[in-house]
């Protein structure tokens, strides 16, 4: 993680958005609804993806997308970061796809948010394969930021599909 923030963002380790990679324990393994995700090749991590219970904060995002997104029906996706060495492999689609199935089984959860800088080679072209644009919030400035908020739909559970049909 602390590579992506280096070599792909250019500006390092920022405590005020990165203090959960240098807490990880705590941040991801012991909240109940909150995950990592990560691909390993042999001894070196890869790949890595994590569930939060919680929407984005305003400030840096707009105000009506925090409010939107507010409250403990929200997961929200981070640290979706893949080596580029690793890249076009499936990894970012398969921990995503873990990440998804943690969230749809989790009591509480209603909505999947996530935001990506699209500066990144290939990530706006992948979230588009798997969620839903929710607002661009691109401002024509590429020294900074070149966000897009999106939202995966919740897949619904295979009983309750079943339920439905049966009652139809």
């Amino acid at each position: 993680m602390l590579d992506t923030f280096y070599r792909e963002f250019g500006h390092g380790y920022r405590p005020q958005w990165h203090a959960d990679v240098v807490d990880l324990e705590g941040a991801y393994l012991r909240p109940p609804r909150h995950a990592l995700f990560v691909a390993v090749d042999g001894d070196e991590v890869v790949a890595t993806t994590a569930v939060r219970a919680q929407g984005p904060a305003s400030p840096p995002h707009p105000a009506w997308l925090a409010e939107r997104y507010s409250g403990a029906g929200t997961a929200q996706l981070f640290r979706v970061y893949v080596r580029p060495s690793h890249r076009r492999r499936g990894l970012a689609r398969a921990l995503v796809g873990a990440a998804v199935r943690f969230v749809a089984e989790t009591p509480g959860y209603e909505r999947i948010y996530l935001h990506t800088d699209t500066r990144v080679a290939g990530a706006e072209a992948f979230w588009r394969s798997v969620a839903v644009e929710v607002h661009d919030a691109r401002d024509g400035d590429v020294e900074r930021h070149q966000t897009v908020h999106f939202e995966i739909p919740l897949p619904v559970p295979a009983a309750a599909g079943r339920a439905a049909v049966g009652t139809a």
